[in-house]
């Protein structure tokens, strides 16, 4: 085993024995987040006794038959709360159908190791957890087999564990969980048994049904925004819609007239407007009358920042990767192409916009909140109120999307400070145009590549510059070196293809506008301009743009094959049907492979796309069911990011404000979506922000075969 392998193993151990003798009611008296509505602050909480068996902090198994499951991610529809079930029930051998499932609270042992806290995104989720829930159900088994063991007075061997009960070989004994979980809890902590292998699995692999999903048909399941507790107020603030911007003065007396409004004060982020109802809140802010300050920057507005950007696109870069002489190859290629692409600012808009409820008292404060980060969450709320962090308790509800906007702060800052003001539980909501107006956008790019291409059509030479904002200056400034953002350049630094000259840079070029993490990371837009100036080249080449990334691929036969299995999916060696284009896309990120066929048409002047055809390998695939979900999902936030998606700005003020001007993708516009997993043995990859990135340079190489005018701006439109 390599050094950092045993490494990782101890530590993992370490973390089993630390959770374990940290105090057993870690996951108690945390609701599962279809019941955090109820949850009163001074609720007593179980106690873990001396039946109860608590091995690690994610399994408790009692007395009474009850068997707990912890999930320390946040479920926001991608399904992670079933499948990191399934993972711990797959050792532990029991069904999902014998566990109830529990939010973890905020502690050391749910830390993603991937992301360096207590936080969901980036495709981390799985694989954080790939070994280390496993190997808890693991150790809980072996307890419950040494158990059931010492009361027959038989080796261990002899011993099975099934369903929840320990069985007797050759014998007609049998012990539930339950029967054991007192003796065990008496047992010291065991080595790391072997974990099963993977012809044995029972869950793994398997499509099992959500365990989310009852409760959101049945409309039992609590948002953020379904949170209730006694004596809570309601606030809605009302923001400076001018970035860098101030509020200078507001009139309130047509706001105190509404029935319901209670107060009316200036807050860190604008105005607040307190009530006794939701109602009540959002009317009466409607009614404020605000002036408003202009910043002396004026920089906020779209063409001011592209003229920044293209400027950016000439002089000294940052080197972020360089192989071979990029200049010299380029001059010796008899074919050469340089073309700029543009990516623009995008908002998240999650259908549930952002919200948060706390309730901040003399000596501790509760946080119900749909947030991806519930580590940062108790940090805020610890800045703001003095409290000790074990007086601060994260409860987290559903998420009404995720798309990485809940890592921010800014809507948990609005309700602790005016908890704390008010002395009573509040709940902060914000309106979509809040969501549009207010959000941490995605990076607006512009981005230059030259290319090469010999005689006989193979790639000489490659250069790519980014040029945009940093989006690690804000949230992780230790990240970047050399004046490089990793973040920025993922897709480009790491592309998949082989080119014996190459040169990526990075140009910063910071914007007023407030930017954030987006779904696929630096993917995200690196991936539209690598993939379409691959279908260019190949143009340029006279080659099929198939089969010039396969010519290109012949040192990374993983990839070769799945984009092979994709080709013959989507029948690429026959042509469309008339009237239609076909293009093709291929990614690597977050240990996972991803090649995705559009099949494009033009209908009264607007691209319609007609078919998506997609094969991933993900390594393992935990839940087969939910990885189709999840790339198919996101198509349709791909799919809007490359046809809609498009925030402006005009003399500092983002010009969308509602779905109307920021629309998504509709139902019936939806494609026909054929997903093929390519099984594989390989440790599980992530896959929530595999499919989105891949759309838009699958379109436009579509459109671009279609109509013969490459695609080199965002969204795509005609004319």
């Amino acid at each position: 085993m390599a050094d950092s392998d045993a490494q990782l193993r101890l530590s993992r151990r370490a973390l089993l024995r630390v959770a374990a003798a940290s105090g057993g009611g870690l996951a108690l008296g945390i609701l599962f987040p279809a019941q955090a509505e109820t949850s009163a602050p001074d609720q007593p909480q179980q106690d873990d006794g001396p039946e109860t068996l608590a091995p690690n902090a994610w399994i408790r198994i009692h007395r009474d038959g009850g068997i707990q499951l912890v999930v320390a991610r946040s479920e926001m529809g991608q399904g992670v709360t079933t499948s990191l079930a399934m993972l711990l029930a797959e050792e532990l051998e029991v069904g999902l159908d014998q566990i109830r499932v529990e939010q973890a609270p905020v502690d050391a042992a749910y830390i993603n190791h991937l992301l360096g806290e207590q936080a969901t995104g980036e495709s981390t989720s799985i694989r954080d957890a790939w070994l280390v829930l496993r190997e808890a159900g693991a150790v809980a088994r072996q307890l419950l087999i040494t158990a059931a063991a010492a009361i027959w007075s038989v080796p261990e061997s002899r011993c099975e564990a099934r369903r929840g009960v320990i069985h007797l070989l050759d014998d007609q004994r049998s012990l539930s969980y339950a029967e054991l979980a007192a003796t065990a809890a008496k047992l010291p902590l065991p080595a790391l048994p072997a974990l099963k292998p993977s012809g044995t699995w029972s869950l793994i692999g398997t499509t099992q049904r959500r365990i989310d999903a009852p409760d959101k048909v049945l409309g039992a399941a609590r948002f953020g925004l379904d949170v209730r507790l006694p004596e809570m107020l309601y606030a809605s603030i009302a923001r400076c819609d001018l970035i860098g911007g101030h509020i200078t003065n507001w009139r309130e007396n047509a706001t105190r007239a509404i029935p319901g409004v209670l107060n009316v004060f200036a807050v860190r982020y604008g105005i607040a407007v307190i009530a006794e109802s939701s109602w009540a809140a959002l009317r009466g802010r409607e009614t404020l009358e605000i002036t408003t300050r202009p910043s002396t920057n004026l920089a906020a507005d779209t063409q001011r920042i592209r003229n920044r950007l293209r400027i950016a696109l000439k002089g000294r870069a940052a080197v972020a990767y360089k192989k071979g002489d990029v200049s010299a190859a380029l001059n010796a290629s008899p074919h050469q192409i340089e073309s700029i692409y543009e990516v623009p600012f995008q908002a998240h808009a999650c259908m549930e916009p952002m919200n948060c409820t706390a309730d901040v008292r003399r000596d501790h404060c509760d946080l119900y909140v749909p947030t991806q980060s519930q580590a940062r969450a108790r940090a805020t709320a610890q800045r703001i109120t003095g409290l000790p962090a074990d007086r601060i308790a994260v409860h987290t509800t559903f998420l009404g999307n995720g798309f990485e906007r809940r890592r921010e702060q800014d809507f948990i800052v609005d309700a602790v400070e005016l908890s704390k003001e008010l002395k009573r539980p509040v709940q902060v909501i914000w309106t979509r145009e809040d969501d549009l107006r207010h959000d941490f956008f995605r990076p607006m790019s512009l981005h230059r590549l030259r290319g090469g291409i010999d005689a006989e059509g193979r790639l000489t030479a490659w250069f790519h510059r980014v040029a945009g904002p940093s989006v690690l200056a804000r949230i992780a400034p230790d990240q970047i070196t050399n004046g490089v953002d990793p973040f920025m350049m993922a897709g480009a630094t790491d592309l998949p293809y082989s080119v014996a000259h190459r040169r990526v840079e990075y140009r910063r070029a910071d914007t007023p506008v407030p930017i954030g993490l987006w779904p696929g990371g630096g993917q995200g837009h690196n991936i539209f301009a690598t993939e379409c100036f691959l279908d260019e080249l190949a143009h340029i080449a006279g080659k099929d743009p198939l089969q010039l990334r396969r010519d290109h691929l012949t040192d990374r036969p993983r990839l070769l094959n799945l984009l092979n299995r994709a080709a013959e999916e989507a029948d690429w060696d026959n042509p469309p049907a008339p009237g239609r284009g076909r293009g093709i896309a291929l990614m690597e990120a977050f240990g996972s492979l991803i090649a995705a066929i559009a099949e494009v048409s033009i209908e009264e002047t607007k691209v319609r796309v007609r078919r998506v055809i997609c094969a991933v390998d993900c390594g393992q695939a935990v839940n087969p069911e939910i990885v189709r979900a999840q790339i198919e999902s996101g198509i349709a936030f791909g799919l809007t990011s490359a046809l809609k998606g498009e925030i402006t700005l005009t003399k500092g003020r983002v010009d969308q404000s509602t779905l109307r001007d920021y629309p998504l993708l509709k139902a019936n516009e939806m494609p026909d979506v054929t997903i093929h997993l390519v099984k594989s043995d390989a440790e599980p990859g992530g896959v929530s922000g595999l499919a989105s990135p891949l759309m838009a340079p699958a379109v436009a190489n579509a459109l671009f075969s279609l109509t013969g005018e490459p695609v080199r701006s965002l969204p795509i439109r005609l004319g």
